[in-house]
């Protein structure tokens, strides 16, 4: 039995013509691929209200919070900046509260770009709402680059999880405004670019988070240590 794999879903908020896809949930194509490369079944989870979630635990192993929208910063006890993105209060309010039950019931949990500061901001943790306001950022960490290239290299601690699994300095793409500031309970930093700015996160006393900055599920075709990524969740999820 393949492990159940949940991706909360996005939601399509772009005006459209068609009543069916107005507010219409929806997984990233590569995200699903990649689960099911990697030995897992994808199972997308709209979003709702959070009461609901209890009903969700059952139905899956793993989970990996994806990227989108900004994070609504009244999640942080911020008001917003002006540089502030799009958000979706709906999608943050599931989120948040997925985040919490999925660790305590010792889910498998893995974050990408937004879904890592979905997750540092869950466990009490806060993000620069723009990436200027980090007096540390030099480099250019929304590529012009196709999405499927790397941009930039990322420094890895070696007493991490992630480091047996991307290596020491992997080459990475990177499509984010925004970073972590403080760190939430029970997380710590193992990778970050060469400015300093935050690129992995993992649990301090356990395996349950692996979060990265960038984006691995459009790299994982040709890159093996993104792929490396996805195949740690099914092993995570498995246990």
């Amino acid at each position: 039995m393949r492990p159940r794999i949940a991706i909360p879903a996005d939601t399509l908020t772009e005006a459209t013509n068609i009543i069916n896809e107005r507010n219409a949930a929806y997984a990233p194509r590569p995200l699903i691929e990649a689960i099911v490369k990697s030995g897992g079944l994808p199972v997308i989870f709209p979003s709702v209200d959070p009461e609901l979630i209890p009903n969700y635990l059952d139905l899956f192993d793993g989970i990996i919070f994806a990227g989108g929208s900004d994070v609504d910063p009244t999640f942080y006890g911020e008001e917003p900046h002006q540089e502030l993105g799009s958000t979706y209060f709906k999608r943050d309010l599931f989120e948040v509260a997925l985040v919490k039950a999925a660790l305590e019931a010792n889910k498998a949990l893995m974050g990408i770009c937004r879904g890592m500061q979905v997750i540092n901001v869950a466990l009490g943790g806060t993000v620069f709402q723009d990436l200027s306001e980090d007096p540390r950022q030099t480099l250019k960490h929304s590529q012009n680059a196709p999405g499927n290239f790397p941009s930039h290299h990322v420094n890895v601690k070696q007493d991490s999880r992630i480091f047996n699994l991307v290596g020491s300095r992997p080459y990475v793409n990177s499509r984010h405004h925004q970073a972590l500031n403080q760190i939430g309970n029970d997380l710590r930093v193992t990778a970050r670019a060469d400015d300093q700015i935050p690129e992995a996160i993992e649990s301090i006393d356990n395996d349950r988070v692996l979060a990265v900055q960038w984006h691995p599920e459009n790299m994982f075709k040709h890159y093996d240590y993104s792929q490396a990524l996805f195949a740690d969740l099914i092993q995570r999820a498995q246990e």
